[in-house]
């Protein structure tokens, strides 16, 4: 009579381990935003190449998982470098039009999932997003 009760309780025990150890792997990663500050303040190209344009913005960057976030602060100096660096070689009627905005941001986006890709072998960048975006 125990036998019959606990063969089937030893046969079950290895399925019972194995689901609980695949649910705790399949749980969603928690999506967190990382914000630059202070805010991004750089110049691009004017109309009549005697002045230069300003440009102030703040970047959020939107994160796979929590657990980048250390890598992101590591590698904070180059992303800005980055950001600063798609700005500065915009014309003053992209950066003035909302598709030239976007085209923009995700000029942005691509460039900086490549690169952490590259430096920490994952994009972790979602997205980008502009949360203030002020132009002179």
């Amino acid at each position: 009579m125990i036998k019959r009760l606990l063969l089937p309780l030893l046969l079950s025990a290895p399925l019972l381990l194995a689901s609980t150890h695949t649910t705790a792997q399949d749980q969603p990663k928690e999506v967190v935003y990382y914000g630059f500050d202070p805010d991004i303040v750089t110049n691009y190209i004017s109309g009549n190449r005697r002045s230069l344009g300003y440009i102030r913005v703040t970047v959020e960057l939107m994160l796979e998982d929590k657990a980048f976030l250390p890598a992101i602060e590591h590698h904070e100096p180059l992303i800005l470098d980055i950001i600063i660096g798609i700005f500065t070689k915009q014309p003053e009627d992209k950066i003035k039009s909302l598709t030239g905005r976007e085209e923009i941001r995700l000029a942005i986006l691509e460039k900086l999932q490549q690169t952490m890709k590259k430096e920490a072998g994952e994009t972790m960048i979602r997205d980008i997003l502009f949360t203030k975006y002020l132009y002179q």
